[in-house]
């Protein structure tokens, strides 16, 4: 029997289909064994396959992860692209920072699209953007699906890197993606008027190729997103401008909420943190705190 190494890029319905190292895509079974050793197989995952026929295979060896999300739930991506707009739906710095966090948690690196620049009055946001998250390190682009601003830029990005692109529903993201790539023809959706959102239109995590080189994770989009798997003690650190003002504070563990001598704090007060990224903070470690006190007490 022939093994083959390869990536999986899209899991449906207990089926696999893998990309291997020749360039040819294997639709897969797992073992049995898989689900009896409690392996989670996600897309991105690295694979060694049992080559079965010219078009069929069986997954054989699951490799181990660099970096691992849970929501979106794939592996082994190098960043991730948070998608946003500045309306329809509205932009949401909250819904923005949870995907950041996510990514800081799972060990990825991050950059932030304000996409749909095409409608008016879209630069007053930009700056805004800029203007929080440049002290974090982060890039910040804007991008037209519509009218192409900004595609460029944002391949250059994405070359020769495994990228997932997340973002809430009716953001742009498929019609983005339909930009970036010729040949996709994504499904794209209209947004709802009377909930300011867009409906779902990827409905699977599914790895695409690109032309310049590297891939590109489409995701769902979703409404709401959870912080599962970030735990309080932790969740400082997925700030990166917290997580440097905090080795002047005077409480190792600090978790700059009531605690003297708080350095994130009087970075707050100085403006040197900006206020929205540390009233996020504060809901978040609230929320994680909730989860786990149940957690504990059940």
């Amino acid at each position: 029997m022939v093994f083959l190494g390869g990536i999986i890029i899209r899991a449906m319905g207990g089926f696999y289909d893998v990309r291997t190292e020749d360039g040819k895509v294997l639709r897969c079974r797992a073992r049995g064994r898989f689900k009896k050793e409690g392996i989670n197989i996600m897309v991105g995952d690295r694979v060694e396959v049992a080559f079965l026929s010219a078009a069929e295979g069986v997954l054989e060896k699951v490799l181990a992860r660099r970096t691992q999300l849970v929501r979106p739930p794939v592996a082994n991506v190098d960043q991730l692209v948070a998608i946003c707009s500045p309306r329809f739906p509205p932009l949401s710095l909250q819904v923005l920072d949870r995907l950041l966090v996510l990514a800081e948690a799972g060990g990825l690196g991050s950059i932030i699209c304000l996409n749909k620049i095409d409608l008016a009055e879209t630069e007053e946001e930009l700056t805004a953007l800029q203007s929080i998250y440049a002290g974090s390190g982060y890039t910040v682009l804007a991008t037209s699906a519509l009218d192409g601003r900004g595609i460029d830029q944002l391949k250059d990005c994405l070359r020769g890197k495994i990228t997932v692109v997340a973002g809430q529903s009716g953001v742009g993201k498929s019609s983005l993606l339909n930009r970036l790539q010729t040949g996709l023809d994504l499904r794209t959706g209209v947004i709802s008027g009377r909930l300011g959102r867009g409906r779902h239109t990827t409905r699977h995590v599914e790895l695409l190729p690109l032309d310049g080189g590297g891939m590109v994770a489409d995701t769902p989009g979703f409404s709401q997103l959870d912080l599962a798997g970030v735990s309080s003690r932790a969740l400082g650190q997925c700030f990166p401008e917290l997580a440097g003002a905090s080795v002047r504070c005077r409480f190792q563990g600090c978790r700059h909420r009531s605690e003297p001598e708080c350095a994130v704090k009087e970075a707050v007060a100085s403006g040197g943190i900006p206020a929205e990224r540390y009233r996020n903070y504060l809901a978040f470690l609230a929320e994680i705190e909730e989860t786990e006190r149940g957690r504990w007490n059940g």
